[in-house]
């Protein structure tokens, strides 16, 4: 169990990727694929519930991504870069192995020389992860502030599948889907900051969570070896998504009923929930297991795609946006990624 008294949401702050590109232009660029395999134009969007994606201008390294997004979670604040006492850098995406990309994110932002400053990386679940180790130091009274990071960068993945479908002669079927789920992901960057409830703006408190893993699983989705960003043109993923749809939803539905226990509330005590975008379709089987109202959650899969460990944080910074908590309202932040692990964490709005 996660339990805090002492740590607050302050402010997020996010950017989208300049470039959209919908799923009609990819199938119209796998064509020949579609044609030997009788598919229809329309099927990627039909089978996700994803119509468009964003894109980086090719330039954009993460770290260029994160620093905006952390900038503007600043501005937003009113927090200075001298009070920012800790900072995580948390997506799948980095710009080299080798120094921590919070190190050019910390020098981009001019932040304090006094400050943390490392790297996190789990999948999809970097930055709730990022989320929990800053406030394990808030909690122990290490920091009163700090900022979460993460700037996820899909083009290249996305090119090479393309690349590698249509230049393997005898592609099967089997092949062509382990790697469709790699077409769905996107770009995106968010931040977030926490802070001691001494010097909180806002009160939004975090009163903890709970975690679950399921390490049988590790081989349902699995990227290219790791050998540093030059060769990020290389890139590649393969994914079983149908087992990973019911082993995740599986971990998801032992890991809600936990965290419920844990905090004390039940599914009517929930307004709102954010939960990380994979798909359409994964998403309703979620929530349908959780057995939460839809009504509740908020959808950005179908413009943004997968953004990976930017998906929960950034649709939750654009549903609050759109739609302001009321003071005290519960919402949940359900989180999951390959590996598997679940956590979930609550918020007192």
């Amino acid at each position: 169990m996660l339990k805090y008294e002492r740590v607050c949401l302050e402010r997020f702050g996010y950017v989208l990727p300049e470039n959209v590109v919908s799923s009609v232009e990819i199938e119209r660029e796998l064509a020949p694929i579609y044609e030997r395999f009788g598919l229809h134009e329309g099927r990627l969007e039909l089978m996700t519930g994803i119509r468009e994606r964003r894109f980086w201008d090719e330039c954009t390294l993460p770290s260029d991504a994160s620093s905006r997004a952390g900038r503007r979670a600043m501005e937003a604040s009113g927090v200075s870069p001298e009070e920012v006492e800790c900072l995580i850098h948390t997506s799948v995406s980095r710009d080299f192995l080798e120094p921590a990309t919070a190190s050019v994110v910390h020098d981009n932002l001019s932040l304090s020389p006094k400050a943390l400053v490392y790297d996190i990386s789990n999948a999809c679940l970097g930055f709730l992860n990022g989320i929990i180790s800053l406030a394990n130091m808030i909690e122990l009274g290490q920091v009163k502030k700090g900022l979460i990071v993460a700037g996820e960068s899909s083009h290249n993945l996305v090119r090479t599948t393309i690349r590698q479908l249509l230049g393997t002669p005898k592609l099967t079927r089997q092949q062509f889907k382990a790697a469709f789920t790699s077409l769905t992901i996107g770009s995106g960057a968010v931040a977030l900051i926490l802070a001691h409830d001494s010097v909180t703006q806002t009160g939004h408190h975090l009163p903890g969570g709970v975690v679950r893993t399921a390490t049988e699983h590790n081989d349902l989705c699995r990227g290219s070896a790791d050998t540093g960003f030059d060769a990020q043109s290389a890139m590649s993923m393969q994914t079983h998504a149908e087992t990973l749809l019911v082993s995740g939803c599986a971990l998801a539905a032992e890991t809600w009923d936990l965290f419920k226990r844990e905090l004390g509330w039940t599914n009517g005590d929930v307004d709102r929930t954010y939960c990380h975008q994979v798909g359409a379709a994964h998403r309703d089987k979620l929530l349908e297991l959780l057995q939460v109202d839809p009504a509740k959650d908020f959808s950005t899969v179908e413009f943004l795609g997968n953004v990976g460990s930017v998906s929960l944080p950034l649709t939750m910074a654009m549903g609050i946006e759109r739609d302001p908590p009321r003071r005290g309202e519960r919402i949940a932040m359900l989180g999951i990624g390959s590996g598997l692990s679940c956590m979930m964490l609550g918020v007192h709005w």
